[in-house]
């Protein structure tokens, strides 16, 4: 990409490419391209074989991305996910050799399968951008992006993530079953994986950096700032939740909303991107309590408070 060129042609190419392997699910794809762009992690909570595997090889390579896969297990530790210092019987010294982690676009496969220690390794490293171990810190790629999944925590070995570490993603997701034209359409074709192979990426890792910069600087009006607060404010105390969004998650959900302007080929928001993006950023922020959906719970708060 030229430096005077455009950049959203390049993030609706992005956006159709996807939709060529993840048939059906329009909405979907365009909130997991905008938590990209904004520098988010996603969430993504579904059965299994729903597509959310083949969902996070498609953005890492659609990207651009150097991509790994982690299948959480019980037994994990974190320095199978962080790396950790090992003994060189030649130099007489340990030296650190890189897990997983450290790559640009990470699939944790199924994270609730893991322990809290191993998850909040992961957390950690999502928040922080580095990875310490033995006093000395080591940064991760830039940019750095993780998709991590988990099944409904009604299934058996899960241990389901505490709020303090589900703020850490910015969106959380859930597929769903393909209506009927997606689902034929998949039973007739190839093997997406297949498909995937032959797509060429969209993007690469240095105009994803450069997209991002610019969703950060697109224009925002004071009036849509005191907006958002009061969605904020409203799920504090007027919603009747246990509890409401915290500041970072009214950061995120600007920050999203700002990515889905991008994705629109506008260089300012408006409230119609806030509410496209306030189910995915704020469902599993809010303390809904029993017999609440998140979808639900978002509409009603979204209805009131005007515009």
């Amino acid at each position: 990409m030229s430096e005077n060129a455009a950049p959203t042609p390049l993030l609706r190419y992005a956006a159709q490419n996807v939709g060529q392997i993840l048939l059906g699910k329009e909405e979907a794809i365009r909130l997991s391209l905008a938590c990209l762009v904004a520098g988010g992690h996603l969430l993504l909570e579904d059965l299994p074989g729903m597509g959310k595997t083949i969902l996070a090889h498609t953005l890492a390579h659609i990207a651009g991305l150097h991509f790994k896969r982690v299948q959480f297990t019980s037994d994990m530790l974190p320095g199978d996910l962080t790396g950790a210092p090992i003994f060189n019987k030649e130099s007489g010294e340990f030296v650190f050799h890189p897990g997983p982690i450290f790559a640009q676009a990470l699939l944790a496969d199924e994270i609730n399968r893991a322990s809290p220690k191993t998850q909040s390794a992961l957390l950690e490293a999502m928040e922080e951008k580095q990875v310490t171990s033995e006093g000395v810190s080591r940064a991760l790629p830039r940019p750095f992006f993780v998709i991590a999944t988990q099944n409904p925590i009604d299934q058996l070995s899960t241990n389901p993530l505490p709020e303090a570490q589900l703020d850490r993603f910015m969106m959380r997701l859930s597929l769903g079953y393909p209506d009927e034209a997606a689902e034929l359409e998949i039973l007739r074709g190839e093997d997406r994986r297949v498909l995937l192979e032959r797509l060429p990426p969209a993007l690469n890792a240095g105009e994803l950096v450069d997209l991002q910069g610019r969703a950060r600087e697109l224009h925002v009006s004071e009036s849509l700032l005191k907006y958002i607060r009061a969605l904020a404010e409203h799920t504090r105390h007027g919603a009747g939740l246990a509890y409401g969004l915290s500041p970072r998650g009214a950061q995120s959900l600007l920050a999203a909303a700002r990515a889905w302007a991008l994705l629109a080929e506008r260089d300012h928001v408006l409230p119609d991107d806030v509410q496209a993006v306030f189910a995915a950023v704020v469902g599993h922020r809010l303390g809904l309590g029993e017999a609440r959906e998140a979808q639900g719970a978002a509409r009603e708060i979204m209805r009131a408070v005007s515009v």
